[in-house]
This record gives structure tokens, C-alpha cells and sequence, in this order.
């Protein structure tokens, strides 16, 4: 998994911004499959106050989960709790291709690959593949996180 340049939500300057996802369209896409799957939306959360996603929580096939848009980067990824700051993230084939047409759907192997953080003479590096700017680096030294799915769907405020 290669960490594009601004997936945190942090960023150097106004223009390094990053884009933002489209929230309708999310949640569009949401209703409709779980109208398919004949489930339910049980909470959709907008704020991202915290956060750098979102998160729909749904009940399908008789089991709740957790759907998360990285909302910078169409990253999409299913979790079976989401609480601060632990993310337990897990894979639903089905569900993966029904999002697949609109997103990237991170697996569960990909997003708990553990982070290879270093830091030498004040310098933090990451050593897995990434493009992250200095003040991301800055935030994951500050925040520590364990693995690649804590940069894409993290906590930080």
C-alpha cells in the first residue's frame, strides 16, 4: 500500500489540500446496497470533527458493520468496531464488490500491515511506501500508530 500525499488530512499549506470525497454520493451508494441486501442503516456518521472519514454503521445479513470512506481519497474499508483508537478491520467479499465501481476497497491484510516508523538525528521516516508530507510524518510520530489502516482512517485532531 503506497500512502498518497495527504491521505491523514493534514497538510502543509492551502494548497496542498487535498481533495474531499463526495458525502452524497456515499451515502447513495450506501442506501442502495443495503436496500439490495434488504439491511439497514443504522447510524451515519457525518461529523468527522475528529476523524478523516466517515462511517456508516449498517446491519446486513444479520450482522452489524461498519462501512469507512477516507475522506480525502476514495479508500474504502470495513470494520467490525470502530471506537478511539481501535479499528477492527475485516474483509466482506460481497459487499467489496458491490463498492468496487466507485472505490478502492482496502483489505484487511493491506490495512493492518504494521508501520516502519524511524526516527535518526530528529528526522522522522516512514519506511513503508508513502508520499506523506512532513507534517503527516509529524502527526504519526505524535499519534503512533501501529499500522498502515491507523494513517488512512485515524483519530487525529
Amino acid at each position: 500500500m503506497n500512502l498518497p500525499n495527504g491521505v491523514t488530512g493534514f497538510y502543509s499549506s492551502i494548497d496542498n489540500k487535498p481533495n474531499e470525497i463526495d458525502e452524497k454520493q456515499f451515502k447513495y451508494i450506501c442506501f442502495n446496497l443495503v436496500r439490495k441486501n434488504q439491511g439497514r442503516i443504522l447510524d451515519i456518521d457525518e461529523s468527522n470533527l475528529a476523524t478523516n472519514f466517515l462511517k456508516v454503521k449498517m446491519n446486513i445479513c444479520n450482522r452489524e458493520m461498519y462501512v469507512l470512506l477516507n475522506a480525502y481519497y476514495p479508500f474504502l474499508a470495513f470494520a467490525s468496531t470502530v471506537e478511539f483508537p481501535h479499528l477492527n478491520f475485516i474483509d466482506d467479499p460481497v459487499l467489496s464488490k458491490d463498492f468496487m465501481p466507485f472505490y478502492t476497497v482496502l483489505s484487511k491484510e493491506e490495512l493492518n500491515e504494521p508501520l516502519d516508523i524511524r526516527k535518526s538525528k530528529g528526522k522522522v521516516s516512514l519506511e513503508n511506501k508513502n508520499k506523506l508530507s512532513s507534517s503527516e510524518l509529524e502527526q504519526i510520530l505524535f499519534w503512533k500508530p501501529k499500522k498502515v489502516g491507523e494513517v488512512i482512517f485515524n483519530f487525529w485532531d
